[in-house]
């Protein structure tokens, strides 16, 4: 059967188009306003297309018009009774302990910001972050290898994408607002507690080193 739409001399794939110009960069990753205000604006008017289409795949569309940031997120996986129902298409990641606890302090760092209610963008340089991890090291620790460590850590966060370095000024970096949708309060919550746990046995080792 000839499809209506076909014999339309008016009907035009510009549409379809336009949507997986949008759900393709999606499904890359995230979207920011900033980085590309054209595309930011094809989502925002095709947004309950983006969000019918995406839903298809097991995916929700989550979009936070006043940061201005966007991405997809994986629904569960399985049903009430434990069943696979859809692939993961997003992968969920293990975070190493180290890549954790930094996160966790650029979060609080930018929640300490936004409270002052000054810039919106929260800069920081390198330094600013070494003396924020540095409380939870071993008094002494080499300082070489702490700022080694630093960097490593912070290049890994630049690929999960929570932070980007400056241009021309690779020991400045900004704490991307996403960080927000991803390390929320009850994330903050758990792992303050398993701050305190660590503190504690840090604690421990050190009054065994001096005793």
């Amino acid at each position: 059967m000839m499809n209506v739409a076909d014999t339309n001399p008016n009907h035009s794939t510009k549409p379809t188009h336009e949507l997986s110009s949008v759900v393709v960069p999606l499904l890359k990753g995230v979207l920011y306003q900033e980085e590309n205000p054209g595309l930011w604006g094809s989502l925002l008017s095709l947004q309950a297309s983006v969000r019918d289409y995406v839903a298809v795949l097991g995916l929700d569309l989550m979009l936070d018009e006043a940061e201005g940031y966007a991405f997809l997120r994986s629904r569960q996986d399985e049903d009430e009774d434990g069943q696979a129902v859809m692939p993961r298409l997003v992968a969920r990641r293990q975070l190493s302990y180290p890549v954790s606890l930094l996160l966790a302090l650029l979060r609080k760092k930018l929640a300490e910001f936004d409270a002052g209610g000054g810039d919106t963008r929260l800069i920081l340089s390198r330094e600013e972050v070494v003396e924020l991890i540095r409380i939870f090291l071993p008094v002494g620790s080499n300082e070489v290898k702490l700022i080694d460590q630093v960097d490593a850590t912070l290049n890994k966060i630049v690929e999960l994408g929570f932070i980007r370095r400056l241009r021309g000024q690779g020991q400045m970096i900004e704490v991307r607002r996403i960080i927000k949708a991803f390390v929320d309060a009850q994330w903050l919550a758990d792992f303050d507690q398993r701050l305190a746990e660590y503190r504690e046995q840090l604690a421990r080792r050190q009054e065994e080193t001096n005793g």
